[in-house]
């Protein structure tokens, strides 16, 4: 009996999905490398399953989706200035996430999920204003060249 409890339990822990990074992101007035109205992270790699929390370190901003700008069947989201919102990646491909306040500023992060790129056109056609669709664009070139793409 002992050494059918010790194979199950062994077989549960095989089977068992890795666990889920929550990666945290501030979002701040000015970074240390001297970025005004930017996410701590601009460019972010994660896995389907792990956890993007946005944290409101300086007051007035805000984490949500674009319309568009998501891959599909990924849920997105709206957060509210001054609180923190997490953004499940449930979906691989690229998701963008502006600061609506400072979009026009180029306050705006990209997520690649999974290494998947098939969105980024349609991510780069996005309503994307200000100098965050340039900076859309520059975030995914970078991506294209980490990932050989």
């Amino acid at each position: 009996m002992k050494k059918l409890a010790v194979s199950a339990a062994a077989l549960l822990a095989f089977a068992a999905p890795a666990a889920a990074e929550v990666i945290e992101v501030e979002m701040l007035n000015r970074t240390e490398d001297g970025r005004n109205m930017a996410f701590s992270q601009e460019l972010i790699m994660a896995d389907v399953g792990d956890v993007i929390r946005f944290v409101p370190t300086d007051r007035g901003h805000n984490a949500q989706t674009v319309e568009g700008a998501i891959p599909d069947g990924q849920e997105g989201i709206k957060g509210r200035i001054n609180e923190a919102v997490e953004y499940e990646v449930t979906e691989p491909g690229v998701s963008a996430i502006i600061c609506l306040p400072h979009v026009t500023l180029g306050m705006v992060a990209v997520v690649v999920a999974d290494g998947d790129l098939s969105n980024a056109d349609a991510v780069r056609d996005a309503q994307i204003r200000g100098r965050s669709g340039q900076k859309v664009d520059e975030l995914l070139s970078q991506a294209e060249a980490d990932l050989g793409s």
